[in-house]
């Protein structure tokens, strides 16, 4: 093990990982934005406007990200009308390809994660708050959505993960993120052990702040639950009388 190597080459990842986390937090930003109405019109939508999403669900979940990406990064060029378009600037450079593949690809795993949390609330509590007089928007903002927030939290905590995880095949449309640094650096110090250990403590480390910032807004989504379960707790140590 070559520590020296190790030292030398913690400023490029770090900067490699920087890279890394500015394109997970904009996937997940523009990913998020996108989901959250394909996952309510998955979930309670028109046949004629769930049964695409369901296709673009479906798609994106059934096929590999890296196809995905190479459709989008070399696919599109293929087109005149695409770089005729307005779009062409952008959609030209591997950055914005990665982003729009990645946000995509989110979007999908977290419309059908946000689908079922919805799912998952009994049908009373929208009738209640229908039988009071509240409008659909209303029931959403205020009913529905903090509950299946809340229910869905975890797994999309997972997606979170996975997500950054997956950035690393933004390295093979030449995107200098984490991974693309570290090839980088072993291409030219032929030493893949101590590059790439110190690549994947890295990612170990956005996982493990990934997984406490989710268990944060967990404990903020549930804050109301906590007296119910504080009591039920004092309740299990009361020794019962005969």
């Amino acid at each position: 093990m070559n520590w020296s190597l190790v030292l030398e080459s913690i400023p490029a990842l770090l900067y490699g990982a920087l890279a890394t986390v500015q394109l997970l937090l904009m996937t997940l930003v523009c990913g998020g934005l996108l989901a959250l109405p394909l996952g309510i019109v998955a979930a309670n939508g028109r046949p004629m406007f769930r049964l695409p999403v369901m296709g673009y669900i479906t798609f994106f979940r059934g096929t590999p990200l890296l196809v995905q990406i190479f459709l989008v990064y070399y696919g599109l060029s293929q087109f005149q009308i695409v770089r005729s378009s307005i779009f062409w600037p952008v959609l030209r450079e591997a950055w914005f390809c990665a982003l729009l593949t990645l946000a995509l690809h989110t979007a999908a795993y977290t419309a059908n994660i946000l689908r079922g949390a919805i799912l998952a609330i009994p049908a009373g509590q929208k009738e209640a708050a229908v039988a009071l007089g509240m409008r659909p928007s209303l029931i959403y903002r205020l009913v529905i959505l903090p509950q299946a927030f809340r229910i869905g939290m975890p797994a999309y905590g997972n997606e979170m993960i996975s997500m950054m995880k997956a950035t690393s095949l933004a390295s093979t449309i030449t995107i200098m993120e984490l991974t693309g640094t570290a090839n980088t650096i072993v291409a030219r110090t032929y030493a893949p052990y101590e590059v790439f250990i110190s690549a994947a403590l890295i990612y170990l480390c956005v996982a493990w702040m990934l997984s406490r910032l989710v268990r944060a807004i967990e404990a903020r989504l549930s804050r109301h639950m906590r007296p119910a379960v504080e009591a039920q707790n004092t309740l299990r140590r009361v020794p019962a009388h005969a």
